[in-house]
């Protein structure tokens, strides 16, 4: 993957730095899986804003992702690879031995016309190939994890992340987290060999204040500049620093910890995340 620099031929793209899209193979997505995507605006269902700087954007789809992977033992071909305007990654279409079509999250380094399968009958940890941590070997860098056999991938999916396979007891697998973060897993749980695609998605500069809005982003108000009412760091005579940084709801943010002190999964955490 790469980027490239626009030239400044007008103010919105003297600085912006778009994706060259390399990876990708078609503008053309498959029909049959995709689905219509109602947007909110924010909104609760009594019509009342209940998340605030959400509205707009350009109106899209949504893709049908496998991120379970539960077609076990039949070959799958990568027939394309393509943008998801609902995510950060690029998506793989797979068409199977049988032709059912299914859509996968990309790695890096996947190609058009390559194999990838997904099961537990001795499988080589090849790029694409989705299988449980017992059979995968030591140090291997893997994404798209489980946490819970069967559930699905929603560990290491977005754009370049990736985790990676440290060791293996009795039925835990010690994995290293995006975050930093070093936890137990069950090996029973299937994970993606390889990382995530478009590493370079965080190389990308909007440029424009418009590009947000396409997005879907209003612009968010700074709390320092609303009035008391609105925020608890509004207000004061004057420009005032807004005291203790805190939320809309006065809890404490910038390094205080939110997270129960007793959470069942704190057994599993051998290493909390890097600060």
């Amino acid at each position: 993957m790469s980027v490239k620099k626009l030239k400044p031929i007008s103010n919105a793209q003297r600085f912006r730095v778009v994706n060259k899209f390399d990876m990708v193979t078609t503008s053309k997505p498959e029909k049959s899986l995709m689905s219509p995507k109602k947007r909110t605006g924010g909104r609760n269902n009594r019509g009342r804003m209940t998340v605030k700087y959400i509205g707009g954007g350009h109106k899209k789809k949504y893709r049908l992702i496998d991120f379970k992977r539960d077609k076990f033992n039949v070959e799958g071909e990568i027939v394309s690879i393509e943008y998801d305007p609902n995510r950060s990654s690029f998506i793989a279409l797979v068409k199977y031995s049988d032709g059912e079509k299914r859509y996968i999250v990309a790695q890096s380094g996947l190609q058009v016309g390559q194999k990838v399968l997904s099961g537990v009958d001795n499988i080589s940890p090849n790029l694409g190939n989705s299988m449980p941590l017992s059979m995968i070997p030591l140090g291997t860098i893997i994404s798209c994890l489980e946490l819970f056999p069967g559930k699905g991938a929603n560990i290491a999916r977005s754009a370049g992340s990736f985790a990676q396979l440290m060791a293996r007891e009795d039925k835990y697998a010690t994995v290293k987290l995006p975050s930093g973060e070093t936890r137990m897993v069950l090996t029973k749980c299937f994970a993606t060999i390889g990382a995530v695609s478009n590493s370079d998605h965080q190389l990308v500069v909007s440029g424009k204040a418009g590009r947000s809005r396409w997005l879907g982003r209003r612009p968010r108000t700074r709390p320092v500049a609303m009035n008391p009412v609105d925020h608890p760091m509004g207000g004061g005579e004057g420009r005032a620093s807004g005291g203790h940084p805190r939320n809309k709801n006065g809890v404490p943010a910038k390094g205080y910890k939110t997270r129960s002190k007793t959470k069942k999964s704190d057994k599993f955490i051998i290493e909390r995340k890097k600060k």
